[in-house]
């Protein structure tokens, strides 16, 4: 299962789910998916949401059993 801190760092920028949406081009649905682990992204979407957070996307997604950075 892929983890993530999106619903943290949203928060912590201040950003609704749908001003997040509109910033990398999706849905706000599709954010809320993705934070609550329902949706993985894909590879450019995860790399859209990592730069809006100024992070790498290892420090924003892990993989279950694996300690988040």
């Amino acid at each position: 299962m892929l983890h993530n801190r999106v619903k943290e760092l949203r928060a912590r920028f201040g950003f609704s789910q749908g001003e997040l949406a509109e910033r990398v081009g999706v849905t706000r649905q599709t954010i809320g998916f993705i934070e609550k682990g329902e949706f993985s992204p894909s590879i450019t979407l995860s790399l859209k949401i990592a730069r809006e957070f100024e992070i790498k996307v290892d420090e924003l997604f892990w993989l279950e059993g694996e300690i988040s950075k």
